[in-house]
């Protein structure tokens, strides 16, 4: 069903680049020492704040691509390589924490935030970009670009299927930022690690497939008489 086949793709995409453990040690580097009530009202924040912003990225993905002349088989082509080499980056890392330290690195954020300001950067850069960065948005844009389809009850459906995975890893971070001080000390670093390379494999080999989706289009335009 298609649905469900653009939910499995979306999630598969979109779980290392928003990768909720990585996300959550970041989250709790930022926040510092706080009570357990103040990190779950945090964290459904976040949550919700995340999927608002990236259903708002996919809804208005195809206009913006209107708005700036890109064909679809473009943006498959170059997002699907993006996306490869997202997941290529991730495969070779050395440790499973390094996407934890990319994220932080796309924020001039210090750890010193007190308390008082936390609610105030829900958003910045709580949402983005230490949960959904860059890479999140170029991932949603192709995805979008991707499951595009004239008949509008396919179209319907692959979105539907593209928001749920949105959801379902909403739910991922807000449990993973609501619990990261217990769950940073129960999950062994060795086995997100491994858990990490299965994924990024996955993504790797997902990005290859949408860049030659979008290739085939290509080639077939040129050599159509």
């Amino acid at each position: 069903m298609l649905l469900w086949t653009s939910f499995l793709i979306a999630f598969s995409v979109l779980l290392p680049l928003i990768n909720p453990l990585g996300s959550a040690l970041v989250f709790l580097g930022l926040t510092g020492e706080a009570p357990a009530s103040v990190y779950r009202s945090l964290a459904r924040r976040i949550a919700i704040n995340n999927v608002i912003f990236l259903v708002i990225i996919e809804l208005l993905g195809a206009t913006i691509l209107r708005f700036f002349g890109i064909s679809l088989p473009i943006v498959q082509f170059s997002g699907g390589i993006v996306i490869a080499a997202m997941g290529w980056s991730v495969l070779n890392e050395r440790d499973a924490r390094a996407n934890s330290r990319n994220k932080q690195e796309e924020t001039e954020v210090r750890d010193e935030t007190k308390l008082e300001d936390l609610e105030h950067k829900v958003f910045y850069p709580f949402t983005f970009p230490i949960t959904s960065g860059p890479g999140t948005l170029v991932a949603v844009l192709t995805l979008t670009a991707h499951i595009s389809n004239k008949d509008i009850s396919k179209d319907i459906q692959a979105h539907v299927g593209v928001f749920l995975a949105v959801v379902v890893l909403s739910l991922l971070v807000y449990f993973c930022y609501a619990y990261a001080p217990k769950i940073t000390k129960v999950i062994p670093p060795s086995t997100a690690h491994g858990i990490l390379r299965v994924v990024a494999f996955i993504l790797l080999c997902i990005g290859v497939q949408i860049a030659w989706n979008g290739l085939s289009v290509l080639i077939g335009n040129l050599i159509r008489p």
